[in-house]
């Protein structure tokens, strides 16, 4: 896919955090978001469900947790950071998922949201995501729950994850109408590497980023995220191969010229990949187990593509 989308502000990495609290203890969490504010990150990406699959509890709210815990033993901290969190997903009753996921009624939306500050400790979020689509509910509801919160300052800004273009739009122009704060932000998968067209994703709950996605993002000015850019550390770690799903020539292709321009700019295959991104407007999630890890992702916005690269890069694709 040739992405030209450009965002109005300058991309940069988003640290993803869904495993913090859960399979990342909160001793490592801590050092890794240090490490991100020291290294000029900004933006903290969690939700209100992470990582329930992962908790004995069977529910969500330990990444949140985690994040309020650091963000009071660091005075002055939440000034030098943004955070985005979502709602829609956390199971209601424990282990009990997707049938008791919250969903996007008012009620939901707003009891997930209250319930979100209070784990996060703050009194509002930077950005508030409706995490997936819930077409069980109206959408006139969703639209005018995400824009009372904005009204109440408890959310500063409202985007949509894993959302059809189309169902985006309509939502925009229901919140031009009720005269509430629309969504302004897309958070969808999308990585150098494609899976096969049309292939179904094993993550039945992702939704990739599609040329009408970003048809979207251009013509409204929304801000795009993406999120498995990494492909969980495919593109470096012999341990964590690519799903059977990418298994085609394109990504045999795309590998060789990765590699060959990884080299060219003495970088590292993730920055240039996350480089790649940045430079179609993306903002690129990462998520990080280690210190070392989001050091490295950090040191991807200095890494310089020119034209050639990129005409090479999207030949391959």
């Amino acid at each position: 896919m040739n992405t030209t989308h450009r965002n109005t502000t300058h991309p940069e990495i988003v640290l993803g955090t869904m495993d913090f609290g859960t399979r990342v203890t909160a001793d490592r969490a801590f050092a890794i978001l240090d490490a991100f504010v020291a290294g000029g990150g900004v933006w903290l990406d969690t939700a209100n469900c992470y990582s329930f699959w992962a908790d004995p509890s069977g529910t969500g709210g330990a990444s949140e947790r985690t994040i309020g815990a650091w963000l009071r033993a660091r005075p002055g901290v939440r000034d030098r950071v943004r955070i985005a969190t979502k709602v829609r997903q956390n199971p209601l009753v424990p282990h009990s998922w997707p049938d008791s996921a919250e969903g996007l009624s008012a009620p939901a939306v707003r009891t997930g949201a209250e319930e979100s500050l209070e784990r996060l400790g703050v009194d509002h979020v930077d950005l508030l995501w409706a995490h997936a689509e819930d077409r069980t509910v109206p959408l006139e509801e969703t639209v005018g729950a995400f824009g009372e919160l904005v009204t109440k300052g408890m959310a500063l800004r409202v985007g949509a994850a894993n959302h059809a273009a189309w169902r985006v739009e309509r939502a925009r122009s229901l919140a031009r109408e009720q005269g509430v704060e629309p969504w302004t932000a897309l958070q969808l998968r999308h990585s150098l590497l494609q899976p096969r067209p049309l292939a179904p994703l094993p993550e039945s709950a992702h939704r990739l980023l599609t040329v009408e996605d970003l048809d979207l993002a251009r013509s409204e000015g929304l801000s795009v995220w993406s999120y498995s850019s990494l492909i969980w550390g495919a593109y470096e770690r012999a341990d964590k191969p690519l799903p059977e799903t990418y298994d085609h020539p394109g990504t045999t292709r795309v590998l060789a010229v990765l590699r060959e321009v990884a080299r060219e700019l003495s970088a590292a295959p993730n920055q240039v990949v996350l480089a790649w991104l940045m430079r179609q407007g993306i903002d690129p999630m990462v998520g990080a187990s280690r210190v070392e890890h989001i050091e490295q992702a950090l040191a991807a916005s200095h890494v310089r593509l020119d034209d050639d690269h990129l005409a090479r890069i999207t030949e391959a694709r």
